[in-house]
């Protein structure tokens, strides 16, 4: 049998995914491979680096060829699935398996296969990038400053002016008049893509913004692995502007617009050329419970960095070489049940700035 020693990152020469493949091969050398669609783009990158970073060839959409795997121990997934064929190979192969997708039905999918993962000793971790990611982290950190969690609240800014990659675009845009489900006093209740404002402090600089409902996967799987009752994640944009534009044309109908195909690449195009605001994001955690005494307690995470790309690809990156040099139990794992903030902010570095703050209030 030959040794898993190689690592695939699909999408590898994309928007995070070179990111990932840069910092993994100064550790892991020659056994980087930068995986996607193009051979020629793939070539293109690998030349970038000097040839450190090899290139293969893999279409998710076909079927893989049956020994691709037999030398693979970590897939690193950058891009959007619509099936489960490739993690199935991965769990079957005994491959590890990391996703960067925000998507939490797919995730979902991919929690089905638990057993199988077991059973093949293969270890998936989801969840992963900055939301999810470092917003579940966030999420696990309020719930420890707490006897009794009641309640999460996620807040998310993001900049217009970062560089945001095609893929992560066309997810914001397609899913503005997205229906899914949250969970609310411990029932799943469905709600509405943007809308169900709120107002959140985001520091004293930028103060009061209203953030929407959103379909990040955080607010979805935090359901299974949190103890809270209810919790949400709501999305800004730090142009106002922009934001409220948005919130306008879903309440009207125009979002349905973005259906048509070409109105839809137009509106990907401009948003990956035109940068309008800062490349700063925010992640603001609100959390409600109570200690053992029983009094009330009200938690405030803030959060705030530069570049939210290439923090998702630094935290995939962490994550990967912790699973690929100490591997977990086969099964499948979303990031807060294999790790905290502490360890992510140690690899991220001065990357990030947290601030964490508790208060206590007397039962009413």
């Amino acid at each position: 049998m030959q040794k898993k020693e190689d690592i695939i990152v699909v999408g590898g020469y994309g928007h995070v995914g070179r990111t990932i493949c840069e910092i993994l091969e100064k550790k892991y050398t020659g056994k980087v491979f930068a995986a996607g669609r193009s051979l020629e783009k793939a070539e293109i990158f690998r030349q970038s680096t000097h040839g450190k970073i090899k290139p293969l060839q893999l279409d998710i959409n076909k079927p893989l060829a049956s020994d691709l795997l037999d030398r693979v121990k970590l897939v690193i997934m950058c891009l959007d699935q619509t099936d489960t064929n490739l993690v199935k190979a991965c769990f079957r192969s005994g491959t590890h398996y990391v996703d960067v997708s925000a998507n939490g039905l797919f995730l979902s999918k991919i929690e089905a296969y638990r057993e199988e993962a077991e059973q093949h000793g293969a270890c998936a971790i989801l969840s992963v990038g900055l939301a999810p990611g470092i917003t579940n982290l966030m999420a696990l950190e309020a719930e420890k400053q707490m006897d009794q969690i009641e309640e999460i609240e996620i807040a998310i800014m993001l900049g217009l002016g970062d560089s945001h990659g095609k893929a992560a675009i066309e997810w914001t845009l397609n899913s503005l008049g997205e229906k899914f489900e949250v969970k609310q006093n411990d029932r799943q209740v469905e709600v509405k893509s943007f809308t169900d404002r709120k107002l959140y402090h985001f520091g004293d600089d930028l103060g009061s913004r209203h953030a929407y409902r959103f379909p990040f996967s955080d607010q979805q799987t935090l359901g299974r692995t949190l103890k809270a009752s209810t919790i949400s994640t709501r999305f800004c944009l730090d142009s106002v502007m922009i934001t409220k534009i948005l919130a306008k044309a879903k309440k009207t109908g125009a979002v349905r617009l973005l259906k048509i195909g070409w109105l839809n690449r137009s509106m990907v195009r401009a948003m990956e050329w035109l940068h309008l605001g800062s490349d700063r994001f925010i992640v603001k955690v609100e959390a409600r419970g109570r200690n053992l005494e029983g009094k009330r307690l009200h938690a405030e995470l803030l959060l705030q960095g530069t570049n939210q790309s290439i923090v998702t690809a630094k935290v995939t990156a962490a994550v990967s070489m912790l699973l690929y040099d100490s591997p977990f139990p086969g099964g499948v794992y979303h990031i807060e049940q294999i790790t905290d903030l502490a360890c992510i902010q140690k690899e991220l570095g001065t990357t990030l700035s947290l601030e964490v703050q508790v208060r206590e209030q007397n039962i009413d």
